[in-house]
């Protein structure tokens, strides 16, 4: 089968890339053009756009990107056109994905939907969307079937992906392993993920810095982003007792006693 899957950040690389090795192994012959980042490449997909130029959150954001946004746009529509996919399979995203959605809709392509937007915290409209352009939505999170049902819309309730890449992953140490490896202290370990896109970081991490001084027998550790930079984080870092680790979310979950967390990390 050929399948379209996108992603637009780095946590949907990370998921897509696992769902992309399943369905591998349900059809050897399986073929993916997707939008989305390295983990997706390196699964064997034909990488069209990487998700580094498609990161725009927020009102100004988007506005001051408008015609890079379209041109993605009617760049992508163009192209599953001419590949034709037997099913496309979008990953969050939604300000872009539920464009795409009903375009492929009224081309008469199967939409599948994987991981759903968080229309239960905002823009509950979007529903009327999904119901009307997507063919299968996969929800990850257990009262989102609910929610769906609520709206006259069934879905399959999946699990959280996440889970499942920190169960697998053969590269995940353990807590004193990953300590000793990154220069950490012996401290239990509180992760701080505040997402993986500029804006998204900007807006959040300062919070969740604020609240170091409250907690002095834990040590907070920031996962970091290697396609933002560590010169992005240092600006909010100096000055902070506080490390930072870059593309390991997994594994810093792993030997962390808490987390506090952003939607859309899982690098």
């Amino acid at each position: 089968m050929k399948f379209y899957i996108i992603a637009g950040e780095a946590s949907g690389d990370l998921h897509a890339s696992n769902l992309m090795k399943e369905l591998k192994l349900l059809d050897t012959q399986a073929r993916f053009r997707c939008w989305g980042g390295d983990l997706m490449l390196a699964a064997g997909g034909e990488l069209v756009k990487h998700y580094r130029s498609l990161a725009f959150m927020g009102f100004t954001e988007v506005l001051l990107n408008l015609r890079t946004i379209l041109n993605n746009l009617a760049f992508c529509k163009k192209d599953l056109e001419a590949f034709n996919p037997d099913v496309i399979i979008l990953v969050d995203y939604p300000g872009f994905n539920l464009r795409v959605a009903k375009f492929a809709h009224q081309k008469g392509m199967k939409v599948f939907y994987y991981i759903s937007p968080q229309i239960w915290a905002w823009k509950q409209s979007r529903v009327h969307d999904i119901k009307r352009y997507v063919d299968k939505m996969f929800v990850i999170l257990p009262f989102e079937k609910e929610f769906y049902a609520n709206h006259g819309m069934e879905v399959d309730f999946v699990g959280h992906p996440l889970h499942d890449a920190i169960a697998s992953d053969k590269r995940l140490a353990n807590t004193g392993d990953f300590k000793e490896h990154h220069n950490l202290g012996e401290k239990p370990i509180i992760a701080l993920l505040p997402g993986s896109r500029q804006q998204e970081i900007e807006r959040v991490l300062p919070v969740m810095l604020s609240v170091i001084p409250d907690f002095n027998e834990v040590q907070f550790v920031v996962a970091g982003v290697s396609s933002v930079g560590d010169g992005f984080y240092n600006k909010f870092l100096s000055n902070k007792k506080v490390n930072i680790v870059f593309d390991t979310t997994r594994e810093l979950l792993r030997s962390s006693q808490a987390a506090l967390v952003t939607s859309g990390t899982a690098t």
